[in-house]
């Protein structure tokens, strides 16, 4: 397997042009099945990692995302972008501390989200985390790509501009890649493009009518599918496991 220096090399060149898919796998054999399949970087779901342990979306720890972090990255030689939730943390010296910890693992990318409880972070605060995230990456001298990520879309907030807004500010605090997922309106998906460019933005397919070659043509850089992949395999499992318990007794 290619060392972790190579790896997140070729992530940031990912980033530099064209648009690419980035998978989200949920455990070793997910993550081997992608990267046969020829995907060229894979990602972590939050989601989908709690899934594997009996457990709900945001109920994961951090040591237990950790070990999740450390698996996928043994699993294959490709790049791997790491869903670090909230940085596990509020302040953003403890949101540092845990980028460290996340670094280590071997990862190529990391994102930070702006969502607290059931709303947001106030700006300010979220600015200043980024900005620790930032400073923490750039002190270990590793080259990993920082995410920043607004969840608006998914708390109710659904003016686009509101999402732009932050977006523009984390970019501004050191975000090589913004995120908003749960937009879906590609006229929207256009403006935030064109609000933080240079810097690339990954979208979130939410439904089966988010194409990849209109969303390549409207500059997004990589898409993502979140904890979708888990989920159809586990609606796949749940279905045959109910057919097999209605046959008892």
């Amino acid at each position: 397997m290619t060392d972790f220096a190579n790896r997140r090399a070729a992530f940031h060149a990912l980033h530099q042009s064209g648009c690419f898919i980035l998978p989200n796998p949920w455990d070793v054999g997910s993550a081997v099945r992608l990267a046969r399949l020829g995907f060229t970087a894979l990602a972590s779901s939050s989601s989908a990692a709690a899934w594997t342990l009996g457990l709900l979306d945001h109920e994961i720890s951090l040591d237990q995302t950790i070990a999740h972090l450390t698996m996928l990255c043994k699993a294959t030689d490709l790049p791997v972008n790491a869903d670090f939730e909230n940085g596990f943390a509020d302040a953003p010296e403890d949101v540092a501390a845990n980028v460290v910890r996340a670094i280590s693992t071997g990862i190529a990318g990391l994102s930070i989200e702006d969502q607290k409880g059931d709303g947001l972070y106030p700006l300010p605060l979220a600015i200043e985390r980024i900005a620790a995230a930032r400073t923490a990456i750039d002190a270990s001298g590793a080259n990993v790509m920082l995410v920043a990520r607004t969840e608006s879309y998914l708390v109710g907030e659904t003016d686009p501009k509101i999402a732009i807004d932050r977006l523009m500010a984390f970019a501004d605090a050191g975000a090589d890649c913004l995120f908003a997922p749960g937009i879906t309106d590609l006229d929207d998906i256009a403006a935030m493009v064109r609000a933080v460019a240079p810097k690339p933005v990954n979208v979130l397919l939410m439904n089966a009518g988010m194409k990849v070659a209109d969303l390549a043509r409207v500059g997004v850089r990589r898409i993502s599918t979140g904890g979708a992949l888990a989920a159809a395999a586990w609606r796949g499992f749940d279905k045959a496991a109910a057919e097999l318990a209605a046959q008892i007794g």
